[in-house]
């Protein structure tokens, strides 16, 4: 069976248990560069070990993962709104804005629709993982953001040993330089809130170098969906409190094992008076 890049496939040796991108084919190894379909999951693979869905298995494939994400959102938004009928309806509610830079295009407009649906102000953009570093500080200086997601595909690097490290992970190396080079920009956790990570990252490295959430502290997949879902938690908590961690790490598909990180600092505020749009 030829594989292409662009082509759906799964991994035999895998049970067939998630659906990949083809990124790129190298003949001379015989291998394919893989981008997850729903889990930011960065891997290679022998071309051997791939096959290609049918369509049907395909279809039904995107339809589960679109009606997961849609009930994802609906709980979140109901939560959202019943916690806001406890403040003064003459409130008028501003929840925290996001600068969100994710190396998958794809990816980036599903979490765009999300904050979107649960009315957080946004600037979503496409960057690969590798140019987050050298865009960021220039991107926080444009758009001045409350919360930085720094996110795209991850995965460990199972031909290396020895000491955990950036080298370790396919891409944690350029997201431990973006949080740096966002901590040059704004050095305060409570000024500027980052998450960072993908699939499988080392999330001990992106704590050191300045984030307040990450991911993955047992290295397990994490959900396309897992930055917004921890972030809206901040953005909709209040200015004068500390969010709960507990709480934020429950709000992720994945759960603390995906996710984790320290004490944060709300980015919600209400303001006066509110004025109706005519």
């Amino acid at each position: 069976m030829d594989i292409a890049k662009g082509d759906i496939v799964v991994r035999i040796s895998h049970g067939k248990d998630i659906f990949f991108k083809v990124e790129s084919v190298d003949p001379s190894t015989a291998t394919a560069l893989l981008r997850g379909l729903e889990i930011r999951l960065y891997a290679d693979a022998p071309l051997s070990d791939l096959v290609k869905p049918g369509i049907g298995e395909i279809a039904n494939f995107r339809a589960r993962s679109l009606k997961l994400q849609a009930e994802i959102i609906s709980q979140i938004r109901e939560e959202n709104m019943s916690a806001s009928k406890k403040n003064r309806p003459d409130f008028v509610e501003i929840p925290g804005t996001v600068l969100h830079l994710d190396g998958d295009a794809e990816y980036m407009e599903t979490c765009r629709k999300a904050y979107n649906d649960l009315q957080i102000v946004n600037t979503c953009l496409y960057i690969p993982e590798k140019d987050q570093p050298s865009k960021v500080g220039s991107l926080l200086k444009q758009h001045n953001p409350d919360i930085l997601v720094l996110t795209g595909h991850d995965g460990t690097n199972k031909q290396l040993s020895g000491d955990d490290g950036p080298a370790h992970y396919h891409n944690s190396l350029y997201f431990t330089e973006a949080v740096r080079n966002a901590r040059r920009y704004q050095p305060s956790k409570d000024d500027l809130v980052i998450f960072a990570g993908a699939c499988q990252s080392w999330y001990q490295g992106l704590l050191a170098a300045g984030a307040n959430l990450a991911s993955s502290p047992e290295r397990v997949l994490i959900h396309t969906l897992d930055p917004v879902l921890v972030v809206q938690k901040v953005a909709y908590t209040s200015v004068s409190r500390t969010a709960n961690i507990e709480e934020i790490l429950q709000q992720s598909v994945t759960g603390p094992s995906g996710i984790g990180g320290i004490e944060t600092r709300g980015q919600f505020r209400l303001g006066l008076p509110k004025i109706e749009e005519k």
